[in-house]
């Protein structure tokens, strides 16, 4: 039962990724607002490269998920806890709400974080 919980999170929070960089990549200013920081003109770089490293962060947690042990997407999700932990504070520093900071990115965090403890525990 342990594994079905742990691989389930997994999966979603990885197709969670997919969802996101896609959402970045074909709405970009929408996408922003959702972050928490609001996009200006002339961003529309950094929003590609913020759907393209979830994009891929989303993939490449898939793969792990289908081609490598537990413990490999374990230790992928611990270092992977670092983005929505950086993106707590990005929006902290640049005018966003505590809400979406604390409710969205930071609360993101502590779920991959338990997953990988779960993923860890099998």
């Amino acid at each position: 039962m342990l594994s079905v919980i742990a691989y389930g999170l997994a999966v979603v929070l990885s197709l969670f990724c997919v969802f996101i960089g896609a959402r970045f990549l074909f709405a970009p200013q929408a996408s922003a607002a959702g972050y928490g920081v609001p996009a200006k003109d002339g961003d529309s770089a950094y929003l590609t490269i913020k759907g393209v490293r979830d994009l891929s962060y989303g993939l490449l947690g898939l793969a792990l998920i289908a081609f490598t042990s537990a413990d490999a997407v374990a230790w992928y999700m611990l270092v992977v806890a670092l983005c929505p932990l950086a993106d707590t504070v990005i929006v902290l520093r640049h005018g966003g709400t505590k809400a979406v900071a604390f409710g969205v990115h930071f609360a993101t965090a502590v779920v991959v974080l338990l997953n990988a403890v779960l993923l860890f525990a099998l």
